[in-house]
């Protein structure tokens, strides 16, 4: 579909964003139909209903609410506030490969890092401890070796992931499902800080649009379409992660995951993906090897070393009994011959070492 070479036009294009009932597609057809946004909102409703709907026609012939422009252009005053169209020369060429590319993107942050090779690091906003610090130590990881890290700005896996990158030398970038005006959630209020000084905030939501349920499936295809791959960390059956997952493989993207156990609902999901064709990862090494990426062996990944775990797990007989899977203190007592007192001592101990952590519902986990 031919799109406008040039990147003029701004307010056009913020008053065609900000027409309700438009959409992508439409503006896409009007673009493809007319030349230009100017073109278009040059149009008669007569003639702009021939691609949209009456309604519609009438709304863009009516014009955009002038408050909500005029507030668009304030925030586009704003040091580091962007505005990118397809008729930009960096918008990046991996959306235009999509099925449904977004007209315009409102960006926070450093623009250059639209052209970095990125891998989408999404899982659970309940995550465990584990997977948190999985999410972490990839990303790091994936991020010293070139690639920037790509998430949603959620709780769980995705604060985790994007902190990961950003301790990495290349960065990370949030794709958000609000206007890049608001916070969601606000607990995320430092993180948002941290990416919008040293990454980038990306959201194809006009300014005020506040967090709701049906954007953030929507938002999903533009972390995978922006990456090379995407790495699920953990996931339930139902995690919107799995969406981004399936949109990954239709656009043509790798889908990792990796493994947990069998007794976490946290894992369900990945073993999912794994069952349907998803790789199998358990380093950031599988991921570079299979991206053929020129940095191809990085250290770091896991949090300790496998003689480190070893050497542990051979000297303490608690975590011995304990194993991998999640435990309850009643089952630890029933497996190791020790006194009660002894057990939630030992218990205490490790949790303060952060060889363990504790999980809902009176377990806990060993980390690895």
């Amino acid at each position: 579909m031919p799109y406008p070479h040039s990147g003029a036009e701004p307010d056009a294009w913020l008053a065609l964003d900000l027409i309700p009932g438009l959409g992508g597609e439409g503006l896409r057809r009007l673009l493809a139909q007319f030349g230009s946004p100017a073109a278009v909102l040059a149009q008669p409703a007569s003639a702009l209903a021939r691609t949209v709907s009456a309604k519609v026609a009438d709304a863009i012939t009516a014009g955009a609410d002038l408050d909500k422009l005029d507030a668009a252009k304030k925030w586009l005053a704003g040091e580091s506030n962007h505005l990118l169209t397809l008729a930009d020369q960096d918008y990046p060429a991996s959306l235009l490969e999509i099925s449904d590319p977004s007209p315009v993107l409102y960006l926070k942050g450093n623009r250059t890092l639209l052209g970095a090779t990125g891998v989408a690091v999404v899982g659970s906003r309940n995550a465990t401890p584990v997977g948190l610090q999985n999410a972490e130590a990839f990303s790091r990881a994936l991020s010293v070796a070139g690639l920037t890290i790509i998430s949603g700005m959620a709780l769980g896996i995705d604060a985790a992931a994007h902190r990961g990158g950003l301790d990495g030398g290349a960065s990370s970038i949030a794709v958000v499902g609000t206007g890049l005006d608001l916070i969601y959630p606000a607990r995320n209020k430092a993180l948002a800080k941290e990416l919008a000084e040293k990454g980038l905030i990306i959201s194809e939501f006009s300014l005020g649009t506040p967090a709701l349920a049906q954007n953030f499936p929507r938002r999903n295809r533009i972390i995978s379409g922006l990456s090379r791959g995407v790495l699920v960390v953990e996931a339930a059956l139902a995690s919107g992660s799995l969406i981004t997952a399936r949109q990954a493989a239709e656009q043509g993207r790798e889908v990792f995951a990796i493994p947990g156990t069998i007794h976490s609902p946290f894992s369900k999901g990945c073993h999912q993906l794994i069952k349907q064709g998803a790789k199998l990862v358990d380093d950031a090494n599988d991921i570079l090897v299979e991206l053929n990426w020129r940095n191809s062996v990085v250290s770091g990944t896991k949090p300790s070393t496998v003689g480190e775990e070893l050497n542990r797990s051979a000297d303490d007989p608690l975590l011995v009994a304990m194993g991998y899977d999640p435990v309850s203190i009643d089952a630890l007592m029933e497996r190791v011959d020790l006194p009660a007192d002894q057990v939630m001592l030992r218990v205490t101990e490790l949790e303060i070492e952060g060889v363990i952590a504790s999980l809902p519902g009176g377990k806990y986990q060993r980390m690895r």
